[in-house]
């Protein structure tokens, strides 16, 4: 059984959605099927990509769609941040050296 049983299929190969948190001292991106968590945004990129290695050995682009939770932001500024820390993340991973 794959890790993120939840996949949709487009042009562009697969995408996996998730919620992006902040607990207060580490990211965590979670989902029906997993929860990780790291210091950084970096470090949670590449615990991402270590969860869907085996997706990846297919050969298949990925992207992971994080949608981030709304309810860390006080409900006074809401209405004026409807999308405020939203990112897609496109595996695997470019990395730079």
């Amino acid at each position: 059984m794959a890790l993120f049983s939840k996949f949709r299929k487009n042009k562009k190969g697969k995408t996996v959605e998730m919620i992006l948190d902040h607990d207060g001292k580490n990211w965590t991106v979670s989902n029906d099927s997993i929860t990780l968590a790291a210091p950084s945004l970096d470090s949670l990129d590449r615990k991402v990509e270590r969860a869907l290695e085996e997706e990846l050995k297919q050969g298949q682009s990925i992207n992971v769609f994080m949608s981030f939770n709304n309810e860390v932001i006080p409900m006074w500024i809401r209405p004026y941040m409807n999308h405020y820390f939203n990112r897609i993340l496109e595996l695997p991973l470019q990395y730079q050296s």
